[in-house]
């Protein structure tokens, strides 16, 4: 089954929000092909290579679907009138964290893609949304998005399809994925699964194991909303 792009989207790095911090959130579509590389499109930024970009972060897709759902529960937004609201490189309609699992391999334009990791959103959304929390209200409601590792580089255009070739690991949707690192943060045999996937970055199995040995989740206060604060226990 193949899903068409409604947009293909890049953006420089720029000063962003009231601290002015390098971010390249602000995408624009572009009119025509563009290379992608092991990590990301040609002209494409992040600010922070830290916590942004490199090969498992590579692209950028979050549901087009989800927009209807944010315009009822914040209202109108000038950044959801079109895709790109939230920093996305690729949009698209009819695939969401239910039914695009980890480990999905995609055809698009003359690349190859695969699914590696949900986005962890940040406090950068807060910014472009003008709403205090709406890095954590993303992170709540499951409508994450998700990022792509490329396995082919190649040229990529803005009419070109999402076309799925195989499915490395169908029991992974990424919802199941946002469950365990949000809901039942500390179900054992879940993180246990977590841990043991190889086709999810060390970063993401190492926060497995660690839940497992200590028994508390890690502290989302400086990614959600730019602060520090004591990591959460079991039932925080």
């Amino acid at each position: 089954m193949a899903f068409p792009l409604k947009a293909l989207l890049v953006g420089t790095v720029k000063p962003f929000g009231p601290g002015g911090v390098p971010s390249g959130i602000a995408k624009q579509p572009v009119a025509g092909p563009v290379h992608l590389g092991r990590e990301g499109f040609a002209g494409d930024g992040q600010g922070d290579r830290r916590h942004h970009g490199g090969p498992d972060k590579a692209v950028h897709h979050y549901p087009f679907d989800h927009y209807a759902a944010w315009t009822q529960e914040i209202g109108p937004h000038a950044v959801l009138e079109q895709p790109g609201a939230f920093g996305e490189n690729l949009s698209c309609a009819g695939m969401t964290e239910a039914d695009v699992a980890l480990g999905d391999v995609f055809r698009l334009g003359g690349a190859v893609v695969e699914v590696s990791q949900g986005r962890q959103p940040c406090f950068k959304l807060n910014h472009r949304f003008a709403v205090t929390d709406m890095a954590a209200r993303v992170q709540r409601s499951g409508r994450t998005g998700w990022y792509y590792r490329v396995l082919e580089e190649g040229r990529v255009a803005p009419a070109d399809s999402l076309v799925r070739l195989e499915r490395r690991a169908p029991d992974w949707p990424l919802q199941r994925l946002w469950r365990v690192l949000y809901v039942d943060r500390l179900a054992r045999d879940e993180l246990s699964a977590m841990a043991a996937l190889p086709l999810l970055p060390e970063s993401w199995r190492r926060l497995a194991e660690r839940r497992l040995t200590t028994g508390q989740v890690e502290n989302w206060n400086r990614r959600l909303f730019g602060t520090s604060g004591e990591s959460q226990g079991a039932g925080s």
